[in-house]
């Protein structure tokens, strides 16, 4: 038996891959929440926003890339973050000056807001595909690495090799740091309490003198925001294709709906839920189990519960049995 070994491969193949997969579904749901929370309908589109704003991402990393500027070890792209942040900002406000405005003043079911959502999901995707193409787009550069697999092995003496890449690591970090910094704001600041208090209670924080303008704007900011933070990571981690952001959908707005849909918190937590879920049944454990199991024991399979082309499953099964078990998520959101 050689359990350190079996850990170092759950660490590269699981662990690793799982906490950055979650902070890119951590990310996302946080943005399908806050829209939920405080305009109060699940914005189908979000999948395609996150495209969008990786697209103008992708467009100006190349510019940069062109003009030989770069951060050295680190992509490209976080120069060119604020591009797509921007360009996301003003066309998400735009959307909504054009068209959710008028269904938000008319008071309908957010049933309708969702069908108006869809409508703004195939118009955001037929841009990004007319724009930068359907086929996928690699934009990363600087170092592959934080450490490879043979410097692990150099510095441990073990047989089996660890290696952590330079996406995945940035993913971590900078989600975490965007977490940190959302519950600050919205915790900390006199607008974060007044959106707060606004998916609280709308009528009562009308009547407190908040503006619902000024909250629906920094919502939409924020939205924007995030999408494109997440697009981006999980770009650089796993390339970029339009058709895959908007599969992206259904582990988001999993994860938002585990965890409580409407409660940052849980957002972040079902996005981690996902994606370990996902990432545990689609592995094959044989290779763990070869140095945690006497020979005759071994299994003849790969001892796979699924391939990892039913992932999403994974995902639809966990949305669906807390639909039925626990309609709030696990936070306690807000009952779909």
């Amino acid at each position: 038996m050689d359990p350190i070994s079996a850990l170092v491969v759950v660490t590269n193949f699981v662990i690793i891959p799982a906490l950055a997969y979650g902070s890119q579904l951590a990310l996302g749901a946080l943005g399908v929440t806050l829209i939920y929370g405080i305009l109060r309908f699940a914005n189908i589109a979000h999948g395609d926003i996150m495209a969008f704003g990786t697209m103008w991402t992708i467009l100006a990393t190349w510019v940069l890339q062109a003009a030989g500027i770069g951060l050295g070890v680190l992509p490209s792209a976080l120069l060119a973050i604020p591009v797509g942040v921007v360009a996301t900002i003003l066309y998400l406000l735009a959307v909504d000056r054009l068209v959710f405005s008028f269904y938000r003043k008319q008071r309908v079911k957010p049933v309708v807001l969702v069908m108006v959502s869809v409508g703004v999901m195939f118009v955001t995707n037929g841009i990004v595909r007319l724009i930068i193409g359907p086929g996928e787009q690699y934009f990363s550069d600087g170092g592959r690495f934080i450490f490879s697999v043979q410097e692990f092995r150099a510095w441990s003496g073990l047989e089996e090799g660890l290696a952590l890449r330079t996406s995945q690591f940035l993913t971590i970090i900078l989600a975490l740091v965007i977490m940190f910094a959302l519950f600050w704001f919205l915790n900390r600041t006199r607008t974060g309490k007044s959106m707060r208090a606004y998916s609280d209670n709308e009528d009562l924080a009308l009547l407190s003198g908040i503006n619902p303008d000024r909250v629906v704007m920094v919502t939409w900011i924020l939205a924007a925001f995030l999408a494109t933070m997440a697009g981006v990571l999980y770009g650089l981690d796993k390339g970029f294709r339009p058709f895959t952001y908007f599969q992206l959908l259904l582990p988001i707005f999993a994860s938002a709906i585990v965890g409580g849909l409407g409660n940052p918190l849980g957002a972040i937590a079902g996005g981690y839920i996902i994606a370990f879920a996902e990432m545990t049944i689609t592995y094959a454990w044989r290779r763990v189990l070869g140095y945690l199991l006497p020979a005759e024991w071994m299994p003849d399979g790969l001892v796979q519960l699924l391939s990892v082309d039913y992932k999403f499953a994974v995902s639809f099964a966990l949305l669906v049995l807390v639909l039925i078990f626990r309609p709030t998520g696990l936070f306690r959101g807000k009952v779909i």
